[in-house]
């Protein structure tokens, strides 16, 4: 909880560079999501995968544009990044396998 804390008081710090390189990482991170779940197939399990990441990724960029408190733009940030991550790392290990 600590950690979270101290980025979190980091993030609010320098909130409108944080939330625009937050932008680019969560863009970048989702488009490699979605460029592996596309190479697994394109059946509708990978269309709920691709729906989820999108939506996902574009829930921070629209919390970042309609200018929402710093937590919930931090929150959604980690969220982002977390299922974006979590995808390329199960893909990546499922087509190895």
């Amino acid at each position: 909880m600590r950690l979270y804390q101290n980025v979190y008081a980091d993030f609010k710090e320098m909130y409108y560079a944080n939330a625009t390189l937050g932008i680019i990482a969560s863009s970048c991170l989702g488009s490699i999501a979605a460029m592996l779940i596309l190479m697994n197939g394109n059946g509708l399990v990978q269309m709920l995968e691709l729906f989820l990441v999108v939506s996902v990724a574009m829930w921070y960029n629209a919390s970042v544009l309609s200018q929402m408190k710093p937590k919930f733009v931090f929150n959604s940030l980690i969220l982002s990044c977390t299922t974006s991550l979590f995808f390329i790392t199960y893909l990546v290990i499922s087509l190895f396998l």
